[in-house]
């Protein structure tokens, strides 16, 4: 019975081991995806930003060249 026991233990304690496992390897790659999101979102903004800046440009030499006509 005691053997039956500890068997039943240690496989208790390799599941527990196997579910602590996949559980880091899930928060892992969450938190990767979290990062490459952020990194993406970032990349975004600054296009945005960019674009904004390009057409305020572009429309204050308009703005410009008629004052000037």
């Amino acid at each position: 019975m005691a053997n039956q026991q500890n068997r039943n233990q240690q496989d208790n304690q390799v599941t527990e081991g196997i579910k602590e496992t996949a559980g880091a390897a899930f928060h892992a790659v969450h938190s990767a995806l979290e990062t490459t999101e952020n990194a993406a979102m970032s990349a975004v903004d600054a296009t945005s930003n960019a674009v904004n800046a390009a057409a305020e440009g572009a429309k204050n030499m308009v703005n410009k060249n008629e004052e000037n006509e």
